[in-house]
């Protein structure tokens, strides 16, 4: 062990730069939303950490799951698309159609990357394994150089080398510990560091969440690392936890110590597995341990943010992995939020479902364009709210605004209800403008509700809108706040939901 004064990135941590406008609403009290003030990614913002899910290329087109990891989520992990086996298939032809796929849904939702993994003993194509011992040094370092360098700039942070150790502490066989010892570890955080010296470096590996001779073994390492000047950002606790197996001992106290080096740490892949059937008490102690994870990393400074093994149990990994296990993540297989969901909200800041008129931040407008033309003199959007929440909703309380231009012509209206399920006889509808006009909204589209109730996981379904001027003269829809060309029902940003008068959803222009 050298004497090299222990050295890391001077990069941020915390909070990605793409979530400090919404972390910004969200203290200064201005027009935020649920979007904003009650999506996990911006309660976990507000205390300079981030919250995220792993994906998967085949979810996506999902479009009902992908609403969901868009707008709940700050940051999002490729499951397998950035794996050896995905992206050098054989030896020097890469193939980064998947992992493009993840990183462009990000860019698209304003949302960060963690590169997931490099350096790993599992799904590694065969031409790895063939390889003489002589010759893995030199396709490893290749293999990270290629991988990094074409995500430079779209992935922030890089499990580098995962897994590398047993469970009793002592290092795990895989061709890269077979052909180079321990020193594979320090080349694979070299060579990813000079293809992008801006992305930060992590190891990552489970059962370390707690104190034991894994953790341990993983201290010993990372100390040793930063002694000799190795390039090293953080440590990755995965945190594939189980409700038959108990709370991971002194989480929080072994999270400390990590970033007592002055390393970061992340927990990378949490999910809480249980014995099927779920019952009332396997689900109330999971909802308690992904509370008790919240808490643990909120206590440590140097934790950087949680990311759920994808977010539904729809798509989880856990049934196929551990027989006759599963409901293990924060959301059913019918993309409804569970205990747990409440319970990571609550630890975050924002609340449970259990007070009076129920959590606002449950609330969801989704807009799908009914309109095949942007340009003539009519306007016709189709609405919706769903309470992804614990408890029912009162309609009366709640209106939602559709923000619109009135570009030339007259400037009195005609609003109607074309059809609703709910019936549009209780639905109100009027066009009002607001006290400062702004770009893209100088009037909009106000929408309540003459009485109801909206349950717990439950939708208005369609509300089928539209207004006109007085003269039938044409509008220009394409620079409307609102507008977009979505013809799905997908999570609104920029329609605006008020309960009892205050926002709760929807970015205000």
């Amino acid at each position: 062990m050298s004497s090299v004064k222990r050295c890391r990135s001077s990069r941020a941590r915390g909070i990605p730069a793409l979530l400090v406008g919404a972390l910004a609403l969200a203290l200064t009290g201005g027009s935020a939303t649920a979007a904003q003030q009650g999506t996990l990614h911006v309660l976990a913002a507000a205390h300079g950490k981030y919250f995220g899910s792993a994906t998967d290329n085949p979810e996506l087109p999902d479009a009902a799951y992908s609403a969901t990891l868009g707008s709940e989520f700050g940051q999002i992990t490729p499951g397998n698309s950035m794996k050896w086996d995905a992206t050098e298939p054989a030896q020097g032809r890469f193939d980064f159609a998947k992992g493009d796929a993840i990183t462009d849904f990000a860019a698209q939702h304003g949302q960060t990357v963690r590169g997931h993994t490099l350096v790993w003993h599992s799904q590694l194509p065969n031409w790895v394994g063939a390889l003489p011992s002589a010759q893995v040094e030199a396709a490893m370092t290749h293999h990270v150089t290629e991988v990094v360098t074409h995500y430079r700039g779209a992935v922030t942070a890089w499990d580098v080398v995962n897994e590398p150790f047993n469970e009793d502490g002592t290092f795990r066989t895989s061709p890269f510990h077979t052909a180079m010892g321990t020193d594979y570890i320090a080349t694979a955080l070299r060579a990813a560091h000079a293809a992008d010296p801006d992305a930060k470096l992590y190891l990552n590996d489970y059962n370390i969440e707690g104190l034991g001779a894994k953790s341990d073994a993983m201290y010993e390492l990372v100390s040793e690392l930063l002694d000799e000047g190795v390039p090293l950002d953080g440590v990755g606790m995965q945190a594939h936890l189980a409700v038959q197996y108990g709370f991971p001992y002194q989480m929080q106290a072994n999270m400390q110590r990590f970033a007592d080096l002055g390393l970061d740490v992340a927990i990378t892949e949490l999910d809480v597995r249980m014995q099927l059937p779920a019952d009332a008490a396997k689900t109330a102690t999971q909802a308690t341990y992904y509370r008790q994870v919240v808490e643990a990393c909120l206590a440590v400074e140097h934790c950087v943010g949680i990311t759920v093994w994808d977010y539904t149990d729809k798509y989880s990994w856990v049934p196929s992995t551990f027989p006759g296990q599963g409901a293990a993540n924060l959301y059913d297989e019918n993309l409804l939020p569970k205990p747990a969901y409440s319970a990571v909200r609550t630890a975050l800041g924002g609340g449970d479902d259990a007070g009076e008129g129920g959590d606002p931040g449950a609330l969801r407008a989704q807009y799908r364009n009914s309109d095949s033309s942007a340009g003539d003199n009519q306007i016709k959007p189709s609405l919706q709210l769903v309470n992804t929440g614990g408890t029912t909703i009162s309609l009366s309380d709640v209106t939602v605004r559709y923000w619109f231009t009135s570009d030339d012509g007259a400037s009195t209206y005609s609003t109607w209800c074309d059809w609703s399920s709910i019936g549009c006889s209780d639905v109100t509808h009027r066009v009002a403008a607001p006290s400062t006009p702004k770009a893209g909204a100088d009037h909009y589209l106000e929408v309540g509700f003459g009485g109801g109730n909206l349950a717990p996981g439950a939708a208005t379904g369609e509300i089928q809108l539209r207004l006109n001027k007085t003269d039938w003269s044409a509008f220009d829809e394409s620079d409307d706040y609102s507008h977009g060309s979505g013809t799905s029902y997908a999570d609104a940003s920029k329609i605006t939901v008020y309960l009892g008068g205050e926002p709760v959803w929807g970015i205000e222009p």
